[in-house]
C-alpha cells in the first residue's frame, strides 16, 4: 500500500515510525513531515491544512490510504474530501470532528448518551458568563468553545482569575474565533488520564491510556502547553476502570454519533478525570494525543497500519492488539520561551548519542533539516525523547539519560515526568 500521513509533529513521527514496520506498506509519504520523519517517509511540501493539495497529491500518486494526524484538517473536512475522491482515509468526517471542534457539541453528545461529565453552561456574551461564574464560585473551568491547539482551557482557582479568562478569550480573542463562545464547567477533582479507542463507526477497540503533563514547569506549575511529557500505562488506570470507561463513556458516545447520522471513525481520545465518583469525561479529541501517541506507539507490538485500515473499513471486530507490558515514558524538549514566544533555527546536536541509549527512540516534533545535514529547531515543542523500560523508574531514567546526551543549549524540559506514579 501507498500511505500518506498528514502532519509534521511528534505524533506523526510516531505514527510513521510504527507504520514503516508494516508488511502491508510499499511507500510512505508525510505532508509536511519534519527532519526526523524524513528518515522513515518521503516528506512533501504540502501543508497539513491544504485539503485540495493533499487530495490532489493522493489522486495523482494513487495513494491507497491517508492517515490524518492533527485535528485542524479533520475539522476542515479532509476526510470528506478523501471520501468524495475515492481515497480511503483514517479520521472522522467534518461533522464527527465537531467532537473536538466544539466543546458544546461534545457536551450535548455526552448528555444525550448519559455519559458522566462536569456540569456546564455555554455563553456567547462575556457579561453573562461573568455573572454565572460569580454565582457558581471558584474553582471553575473556562474553555474556548472552538479549536485552540490545546491551549484554550483555564482552570481558575479564583473568581477573578475566571473573569480574566473570559476577558482574554471572549473580548481580547487570544484564541481568535475559537473564543466567540465559551463553555464554563464545574471543576472536577482527581487524576487526569488520556484514554484512546479505535472506532469504526459502530465498534470501539481500546488503545490504552497515558498520563500527559500539560503545565510547562515541574510540579505542574506555569501556563498550559500542548503537553510536556507523558507515560503509559498510568498505574491509577486499572483494567476495571478501562472497562467502565468503555461501557459508560466510549460506547454510549459512539452510539449517539451513529444515531445522529454522523458515525465516528478514527481514534477517539477521551480526556478523563478519575474522580471519587468514578471516571468522568472532561473532553473529546478526534485524533491521537501528542505526546501520548509517542508513549503508546513504542508499546504497540501489532501492525498499526492493519489496525487503522480495519477501522476505516468497518472491520474492527476482526482486530486484536498486542501490547508490550513494559511501561514507556516521553520527555518533551521545547524551545526556550515556549509556550510563549520562542526562537527558531537553533542547532540540535547529539541526537545519535541519545538514540543509542538502550530502549530509547527520539521522535521529532518541531525540527527542520539544515543546509549541512544539521537538525534545527522549528517549533515550540521540538523533540519527544521516549523510552521503554522494565519499570517506570527504568523508563524514566533511560529517557533522561538520552535527554542529557542531547546538546541543545536553547532547549529545556520538565524533569519530573511521571511524578504522580513515582
Amino acid at each position: 500500500m501507498k500511505v500518506l500521513v498528514v502532519g509534521g509533529g511528534g505524533r506523526e513521527h510516531a505514527l510513521c515510525w510504527a507504520m514503516a514496520r508494516s508488511p502491508l506498506l510499499t511507500r510512505l509519504f508525510c505532508a509536511p513531515g519534519n527532519a526526523g520523519i524524513a528518515a522513515v517517509a518521503e516528506c512533501l511540501p504540502i501543508g497539513a491544512e491544504d485539503v485540495p493539495a493533499l487530495v490532489g497529491f493522493a489522486r495523482a500518486e494513487t495513494v491507497d490510504f491517508m492517515v490524518v494526524g492533527p485535528e485542524a484538517p479533520l475539522t476542515l473536512g479532509l476526510a470528506d474530501a478523501c471520501a468524495a475522491a475515492g481515497i480511503k482515509v483514517f479520521g472522522p468526517s467534518q461533522a464527527a470532528a465537531a467532537l473536538e471542534g466544539s466543546k458544546t457539541f461534545t457536551k450535548q453528545v455526552a448528555d444525550a448518551g448519559g455519559v458522566p461529565t462536569a456540569a456546564w453552561a455555554r455563553f456567547e456574551e462575556a457579561e453573562a458568563a461573568r455573572a454565572y461564574i460569580r454565582a457558581q464560585g471558584a474553582p471553575i473551568v473556562v474553555k474556548a468553545d472552538g479549536l485552540a491547539a490545546g491551549k484554550g482551557v483555564v482552570v481558575a482557582a479564583t473568581v477573578s482569575e475566571a473573569e480574566a479568562a473570559i476577558a482574554d478569550i471572549m473580548e481580547s480573542r487570544v484564541h481568535g474565533a475559537a473564543g466567540a463562545s465559551v463553555v464554563v464547567e464545574e471543576c472536577l477533582v482527581g487524576q487526569e488520564i488520556s484514554f484512546f479507542a479505535l472506532c469504526d463507526g459502530e465498534t470501539a477497540l481500546p488503545l490504552g491510556a497515558a498520563q500527559d503533563h500539560k503545565r510547562v514547569g515541574d510540579g505542574d506549575t506555569g501556563p498550559n502547553t500542548g503537553g510536556m511529557g507523558a507515560y503509559s500505562p498510568p498505574p491509577a488506570f486499572t483494567p476495571a476502570l478501562q472497562a467502565e470507561v468503555m461501557d459508560r463513556i466510549i460506547r454510549p458516545s459512539l452510539a449517539v454519533m451513529a444515531r445522529r447520522g454522523t458515525p465516528f471513525r478514527g481514534v477517539l481520545f477521551a480526556g478523563l478525570m478519575l474522580t471519587e465518583a468514578g471516571p468522568k469525561l472532561i473532553e473529546f479529541n478526534v485524533r491521537f494525543g501528542d505526546p501520548e501517541c509517542q508513549a503508546l506507539m513504542v508499546r504497540l507490538r501489532s501492525d498499526l497500519l492493519a489496525a487503522l485500515l480495519a477501522a476505516a473499513e468497518g472491520r474492527l471486530g476482526e482486530v486484536t492488539l498486542d501490547w508490550d507490558p513494559r511501561p514507556s515514558l516521553t520527555v518533551v524538549m521545547a524551545a526556550e520561551g515556549y509556550p510563549g514566544a520562542y526562537r527558531k533555527g537553533t542547532r540540535i546536536r547529539g541526537l545519535d548519542r541519545a538514540a543509542a541509549v538502550p530502549g530509547v527512540q527520539v521522535f521529532h516534533a518541531g525540527t527542520v533539516a539544515g543546509p549541512d545535514g544539521a537538525v534545527l529547531a522549528n517549533g515550540g515543542r521540538v523533540l519527544g525523547v521516549t523510552a521503554v523500560g522494565e519499570t517506570l523508574h527504568a523508563a524514566r531514567d533511560a529517557a533522561y539519560r538520552a535527554v542529557d546526551a542531547i546538546d541543545w543549549p536553547e532547549g529545556f524540559c520538565r524533569r519530573d515526568i511521571a511524578f504522580r506514579a513515582l
